[in-house]
């Protein structure tokens, strides 16, 4: 591969096979707003590895910020690089290109770090892949002798990196626009120093929201049972916190795109965290406390990002958009500053027990095509359970304000498989569709259309359903089933999530160092894009589960309350005691209160940033 270390001599080789794969532009960079540094002058060069193909990763985030923040820093530079589609990745194969940076088209394996956000669990054998293509060794251990890049590791994925943890130097965990500039600096003033490695690690470790896994030690039983970590370094690790959101850095100039993406809009990043306690919700817990941008700076921000890139859609994002503060008159502003500009506002979602059809209305002016609601179950005693605080009444009233106003589509979603769910459970969920769609037809007549999309609950880390055990194949095959039928003479379309692909998102969500030779065996075996329903392979997992001895049911199955977890030495700055005290809560189908009206003591708003 050494043939490509130079730029010219690889953009000629992707010259030759760009025009026999598909989306070429994917594989091209040269957008709009993307940064030109220049190499030589940077004291830390770094990659920002996403798992999952240019649309979807040019759409979140994450990279968004993190790629403004480090460029904008005159200390680095930062490239992206996103996992090749089966096509590209096996001509790059054939010909011996190697993985490199849309920005310089320098091989990967030349740059000082790389960092690798981890959004979804079934993106993880692309990671490996992404590190074959680029000349990389998988394993941390093999890569301590050698300029080879330090691999960093942040996003949801970090508060249980576990599974990954052989294959990575550090992970960051919680937000990263401080967090990551640090460690950078740090990385790039040892090697110019020429300090080992080793040592740079060890120095590492010692920060707030730095995990270094080399300095931890899993104790697993004879008998395969999980026991607790052995740690010689600091623990709990506790997750980086930016306190200020209106000092935080944003990206107004981002990266426009030239091919279409799943989201081609500016994204306003309203507040960060959420305060309603979802038992169910990983994003909801880890990403405590609430955090809110005044609507001055947002205002702001609106305006800069799209001046500087043109887009005419600005969507207000967050875990619940809806309970921010002002948001009615943010979106009132928003509008007015934008209505010269042909620029629409939209919310990615709403909440059923705030919903205001005023509010949905004015975001919605020229759009009205659908809406999104979450009841998340089928009867108040299951929503109960979850702490999901609506109602059918707050259902049936948003849905009917939704039809009237001239909406003609609505999408439920909901969970099958959740915690002392029964089958009357499975039933409202069809007698809820049903309701919906008989309050659209009185108010629309029959051009309605009512979806009911139905996930399969996955147990995840630092979460009051921590413990809980998820159903087999068969049992959420079997209510998928019982669903269709309940429905089968009702217009309501029903989509259900792929039972084996989540099965296999609870093995990764949960599992524990041992789950990292399963990734290896899946990788070997070819399976990629795990997240996408036509590449998902459930005969390469049976079989990768067969080579390396382990079941499925080992991380699926329920954990005692008492019991170590493989993620406990990380902090969310949530207490477990307090987790536990709510799984207790959901047996009893007791409710919390939203922390806004009544603080449960969780315990992260005591912990210092």
């Amino acid at each position: 591969m050494n043939n490509y270390d130079e730029p010219a001599r690889l953009r000629r080789a992707l010259d030759r096979i760009l025009p026999a794969v598909a989306k070429p532009g994917r594989y091209v960079g040269g957008e709009w707003n993307m940064a030109r540094k220049d190499w030589a002058a940077a004291e830390a060069r770094m990659a920002f590895l996403f798992p999952d193909v240019y649309e979807v990763a040019m759409s979140n985030l994450a990279l968004r910020i993190l790629y403004g923040r480090i460029n904008d820093d005159p200390r680095f530079l930062c490239e992206r690089a996103f996992a090749p589609w089966p096509d590209m990745a096996a001509k790059m194969r054939a010909e011996k290109i190697p993985l490199y940076g849309l920005e310089s088209f320098r091989p990967l394996r030349v740059f000082d770090a790389l960092g690798v956000t981890l959004q979804y669990e079934l993106s993880y054998t692309n990671i490996l892949h992404m590190l074959d293509l680029a000349g990389i060794p998988r394993q941390s251990g093999r890569r301590l002798q050698g300029a080879w890049p330090w691999l960093i590791a942040g996003g949801p994925g970090a508060f249980n990196p576990e599974p990954l943890a052989p294959f990575f130097d550090i992970f960051l965990l919680g937000d990263g626009e401080e967090l990551l500039p640090d460690t950078l600096a740090l990385i790039g003033a040892d090697m110019k120093r020429g300090v080992p490695r080793a040592e740079t690690l060890r120095r590492l470790a010692g920060r707030r929201g730095v995990y270094a896994p080399a300095f931890y030690t899993p104790l697993i039983s004879g008998s395969g049972v999980f026991q607790g970590v052995k740690a010689e370094a600091p623990a709990p690790v506790r997750k980086a916190v930016v306190a200020d959101l209106d000092a935080a850095y944003f990206p107004v100039r981002c990266i426009v795109p030239y091919n279409e993406t799943v989201h081609d809009r500016v994204a306003l990043e309203v507040m960060r965290g959420c305060t309603r306690g979802c038992r169910f919700c990983q994003a909801g817990m880890t990403g405590r406390p609430l955090r809110e941008r005044t609507p001055a700076v947002l205002r702001r921000q609106a305006q800069e990002s799209v001046r500087a890139t043109g887009y005419e859609e600005i969507s207000l994002v967050s875990l619940s958009t809806g309970d921010y503060s002002g948001i009615s008159g943010l979106l009132r502003d928003l509008t007015s500053d934008m209505a010269g500009l042909g620029v629409n506002v939209s919310l990615p979602s709403l909440r059923l027990d705030s919903f205001d059809v005023a509010l949905a209305a004015e975001v919605g002016k020229n759009r009205k095509s659908g809406l999104t609601f979450a009841p998340e179950a089928g009867t108040q005693r299951l929503r109960d359970v979850i702490n999901k605080g609506v109602k059918d009444e707050d259902l049936l009233r948003a849905a009917a304000d939704a039809f009237a106003a001239g909406w003609s589509s609505i999408k439920l979603y909901y969970m099958i498989g959740l915690p002392t769910e029964t089958e009357e459970d499975l039933d409202g969920i069809a007698a809820q569709a049903e309701a919906v769609l008989a309050a659209g037809r009185r108010r629309r007549g029959g051009k309605i259309k009512v979806t009911a999309a139905v996930s399969n609950f996955v147990p995840k880390p630092h979460t009051p359903f921590q413990w809980a055990a998820q159903d087999s194949r068969d049992t959420f095959l079997a209510k998928q089933a019982y669903l269709r039928e309940k429905l089968r003479r009702t217009p309501v379309k029903l989509n259900c999530h792929d039972a084996d692909m989540s099965a296999a998102e609870a093995v990764l969500a949960r599992g524990d160092r041992r789950v990292a030779t399963l990734l290896e065996v899946l990788a070997d075996e070819g399976a990629m894009f795990d997240s996408w329903s036509e590449w998902f392979r459930p005969d390469i997992w049976r079989k990768a589960f067969g080579a390396t001895g382990l079941r499925a049911e080992d991380f699926t199955s329920a954990k005692d309350l008492a019991a170590p977890l493989p993620w406990d030495h990380l902090s969310t700055g949530v207490d477990k005691e307090f987790l536990r005290a709510e799984a207790l809560k959901a047996e009893s189908g007791e409710r919390t209160e939203d922390c806004r009206l009544l603080c449960g003591l969780c315990g992260v708003c005591g912990d210092p940033v």
